[in-house]
Parts: C-alpha cells; structure tokens; sequence
C-alpha cells in the first residue's frame, strides 16, 4: 500500500465514531474535518485557518502552484501531512518550518520538479517520507541533513538523470539506517531503466579541475623553478632579456607573488636552486659571460657569486638539472656549442667541480635525470642525433641506449603514474610523444601534433598527472593522464591571455592554494590558480 493509502486509513481511524465539530471558521471550504484531521480536495489554494491542535492534514488536487517558506507554522502539531495530484512543481526553503512533530510526510503525484536543499530543515521527528511519482531529475545535495530518525524514504517513479547529480545520493543511502526506494533510472541512455540502487558511484567521474589566470610578472622568461627555503615555498625565474635570476615570494597582506631578490645573470638561460639546510645555492647558466655560482650561507644574507663553472666545458649551455649520485648533490649542464660539451658538476668541498663530460660535439639542448629500475639514469637530447639514455654505474655515467624513432627532438620530461615511467618528448617540427619504460627502453605509446613546441611538461598538481605542451602559434594545451586508459586525454587551453612562446612550466603550493607558472619567452610570464570542481554538488 503506498504512502496515500496509508494516510487515508490513519485519517479514517482518526475520526471514526467522532461526533465532534471543529469551531466555526476551523475547517476551511472543500475541507472535510474531524477532531485531529483534515482532508481538503480541489481547493484553489492552500488552506490556513485549521484549528492549531490538527495532526493530520491531507490536501489533494487544490490549485497550490508552490510551497513556500512558513506555509503551515499555523498548525504546528502536524504528525501526518499528505500532498497528491496537485499541480505545484517546486518545494521552497523551510516549507515545513514549525512541523518539529511531523513523522509523516508524503508528497506523491504531483508535477514537482524542483525541490530546495533546504526545504525539509527542521523535520526532526520524520520518519516516513515520499516524493514518489513527481517530475525530480535530481535532488540537491544534503536534503536530507538533519533528518536523522528517518525509516522509510520513497523516490520512485521520479524521472532520475543518473549523472553527477545522483552520485551523493548513491553514496549516502548505504549509510543511512533507512529502507530507501529510488526506481530506475531516466538517462542517460546508456543507464536508462537501470534502478538506481544498481549504480556504482566509483565508476562516475564527477570531479573536474580548471586552471585560471591569477597574476602577470612583467618580464619574459626562459625558466621557471620552484623551491622551499626556511619552509617558504619560492619561485625563481630565468629572465635573460632582464638579465637576471628573479626570485620571488609570497606576500600574505597583498596575496600575490612579489619579488624578493634578484641576481644578475646577463643572457641567463637556467637558474637552478639547490638547497642545503641553511644555505642556498643557484646555478645561473648563461649563453655569454660564463656560468655562475651563487650562494647564501645562512638565513638573512643575500646571495653573492662564488664560482664561475667551468668556463672550458660550458660555451652555449642550454639547459641545467638537479640530480644526486651517490648521495651527493650535482647539476649537469646540457651544452649546444660543437666546441663545447655537457657537463656534470658535482659538490666537493667549497663549491661544483667537473666530474665528467658527456656528449661531446652533439651539441645537447636538454637534459633529465630520471630514475629507472631503482638506478640513476640520465637522458639527452640534441639536435644532431636520438635522445640518448646513460645510466650511473662505476661512479660514472655510461651509454645504455637510445630512444627509437624519436628523431628530432628538442627536450625529453618523465612521470610516474601506477608505478610506469613515461617519457614526454616535445618536437617542434612534427608530433610530440608519450612513451612508457618497458624495462629496457622506452616503446611509443601516443602522439600528439605539436607544431612550434618547445616545451612538453607534465606535472602532478594535487591528484591530476597533467602534461602542458605549449606552442609558439596556437593556444597551449593542457592534457590530463586518464588511469583507465594510460592515455592523456584533452583538458583545457591556457588563456586568457594567451601564452606567447612558452618555454617553461611548474607549479607551487602555497598558503593551501595551487598555482601553475608559465615562463614565455616572447611575452611576460602568466601564474594561473588550479581549482577543483566537484559537479556532483
């Protein structure tokens, strides 16, 4: 028997054997009344002047197009209250404000369509309630809070959009100590005529990101590198038209990213962070001039040149890395001049000294440290051959292999996702490339069309391994890693403003806010904010 029935067999026992007379002007017209009930049909609106001890009140085809907040605080002793075959299509915020003894409420048959998120606060006794057979897609988020003595919860007949809208709902019934009817589904095709209590809310997808601008820094870039000094997150820029490394740093009165020193580094192509308990170091690699050294010893000093870095080995270098070997920390420095030669640099006593040479006459534009089965490994790129793999043995890198069918490419950048090594190498004539380690070289696994790249960069922001190829003619793209499939799948462009020559991509944390540096070398470097979107809300 549904939620009607039941009412009208409790309005029946109430008034049988009843000889008692609501008050003149209790009972309103196409009401009929007894001692403690009420049922009104094919009233134009809804009925107010009841006596304010009624327990029950059932009201059926009346003419009341929506319920609105405090429509029965005049009859707060309501335990059974019963809405069908009507024609309103919306339940507003606290439509059943003062009913605090409310058990039963059933509003079934009618054309609602709409109900607020609000809009069964305060029923604090519910136990029975019914929104069968109306027109709900959807039910908002936490329309059920508060009701914590509810029993029996009946939704059918409703036609459910099983998308996002429904996953809260999916995920609430198993915790609740109710019996919940739902019905089956409405769409989209592929779920239709599935029942609800069938879905699995793992399977939907209902958490999106989106990047948008925050912030401009005037000057254009090369590079962008994040680091942590005294546990403050920085940020530091290549800014070779400036002629400088640019630090900067958060300021928590303006909340935006400010300046806080800058080195000199005329032509810089690379400013590499290292630090060291209380020191800090810098690398800054310049086309002309010589590459530098700079170092801060402790808290509260500015950073002052130490070192020229190997004036005979480094003539053009075009890119810088971090690695450790050994436990000890080094740079290697990728060189693009056939005289000179890509070199890595290792910590001995006061400062960086050679440790080896690779590469010679190969003319290196980048380089990638990476780990691969639990040892070192090292991976150039040039534009005179395939990026070539080294791996760390003897103190020493050494060959391993090369990347086949990979010529042309200018810059190689890995992840890690479900314990796979993948390999993003950007070309700027032809397609870009993802690749995954199969144990013993890296096999092609997608490609991606890339006219004018020069950057290829994934990056882990919050949950999401994201990949951002940008590009020199048209909009940069950021992909995301899709677990199920292990391919990335389009996201988003980046902009407005558009990005001009992008060369460099990363992302910082800071006061619990995600933020993604675009380094431009044509145009002034962008700070995009990373949101997360639950469209399940």
């Amino acid at each position: 028997m549904g939620g009607a029935g039941i009412l009208l067999l409790l309005l029946a026992g109430a008034g049988a054997g009843v000889s008692w007379r609501p008050p003149k002007g209790k009972c309103p017209l196409r009401c009929s009344c007894s001692k403690d009930s009420a049922l009104c049909e094919g009233s134009p609106d809804l009925p107010t002047s009841f006596s304010p001890t009624l327990l029950s009140l059932s009201l059926v085809r009346t003419g009341v197009t929506q319920l609105k907040a405090g429509s029965f605080l005049k009859i707060p002793s309501l335990h059974l209250l019963l809405f069908t075959s009507n024609t309103f299509s919306m339940v507003e915020d606290d439509a059943f404000a003062g009913l605090s003894h409310l058990q039963y409420l059933f509003i079934e048959d009618n054309e609602i369509g709409s109900i607020s998120k609000n809009a069964l606060r305060g029923l604090r006794s519910l136990t029975h309630l019914s929104l069968a057979n109306n027109h709900l897609e959807a039910l908002p988020r936490f329309l059920f809070r508060g009701l914590e003595t509810l029993t029996h919860v009946d939704l059918r007949g409703n036609p459910f959009q099983c998308d996002c809208r429904v996953l809260w709902l999916l995920q609430w019934m198993p915790t609740v100590n109710a019996s919940v009817g739902t019905g089956a589904c409405a769409g989209p095709a592929a779920l239709a005529h599935m029942q609800l209590r069938h879905l699995d809310p793992k399977t939907f997808k209902c958490r999106a990101i989106e990047l948008s601008w925050f912030q401009t820094v005037g000057e254009s870039a090369l590079g962008v590198e994040p680091f942590s000094y005294q546990g403050e997150p920085h940020i530091i820029l290549a800014q070779p038209f400036a002629g400088r490394c640019l630090i900067l740093s958060w300021d928590y009165g303006l909340q935006r990213f400010q300046p806080e020193e800058e080195l000199p580094a005329p032509s810089v192509v690379s400013c590499k962070p290292l630090v060291l308990g209380p020191r800090l170091f810098v690398l800054a690699a310049r086309l002309w001039g010589g590459s530098q050294l700079w170092a801060r010893p402790s808290p509260g000093l500015r950073l002052v040149p130490t070192q020229a870095l190997a004036p005979r080995r480094l003539l053009r270098p075009n890119d810088a890395e971090l690695l450790w070997l050994d436990g000890q920390p080094c740079f290697v420095v990728a060189d693009a001049s056939k005289a000179g030669s890509t070199t890595l640099l290792c910590l001995d006593g006061p400062g960086f000294y050679p440790r080896q040479s690779l590469h010679a006459w190969h003319r290196d534009t980048d380089a990638e440290a990476l780990e691969l089965d639990g040892r070192p490994h090292l991976l150039l790129a040039s534009a005179s051959q395939r990026p070539v793999l080294f791996h760390w043995t003897g103190g020493r890198f050494e060959r391993r292999t090369d990347i086949p069918e990979a010529e042309d490419v200018y810059a190689t950048r890995h992840f890690q996702a479900g314990g796979d090594v993948f390999l993003c190498l950007t070309r700027y004539i032809g397609d870009s490339m993802v690749m995954r380690w199969d144990g013993s070289m890296f096999r092609l696994l997608q490609k991606l069309p890339s006219r004018g790249a020069h950057v290829f960069q994934p990056l882990l922001i919050a949950r999401d391994q994201l990949a951002i190829l940008g590009s020199d003619f048209a909009f940069s793209q950021v992909f995301r890693l899709e677990p199920e499939k292990g391919l990335l799948e389009p996201l988003q462009e980046l902009g407005p403003p558009a990005l001009v020559a992008p060369r460099a991509f990363s992302h910082i944390t800071m006061a619990g806010r995600r933020f993604l540096f675009a380094a431009c070398f044509k145009g002034p470097t962008q700070i995009y904010q990373h949101h997360e979107l639950d469209l399940s809300a």
